[in-house]
């Protein structure tokens, strides 16, 4: 995947978790999505970063969102 590509799919990703997540700044949910992406900075093979990404991003999001409302 072309890290242009790859940009656009991580934007999505953000977008997606965003709606996903009303209650949760934008920004944060970006950062959670960088700090995720960051992890897959030296992996050769990018094809499904995005999809790792966002799973790993939405369990961290469910996490904090359950913790807030206890």
């Amino acid at each position: 995947m072309p890290i242009q590509d790859e940009g656009h799919a991580i934007d999505e990703v953000v977008d997606r978790l965003a709606q996903r997540f009303p209650d949760i700044p934008a920004v944060t949910v970006r950062e959670v999505v960088e700090a995720q992406l960051a992890q897959f900075a030296g992996s050769p093979v990018r094809d499904f970063v995005p999809v790792l990404v966002e799973h790993e991003a939405l369990e961290l999001l469910r996490a904090g969102e359950r913790s807030t409302s206890d």
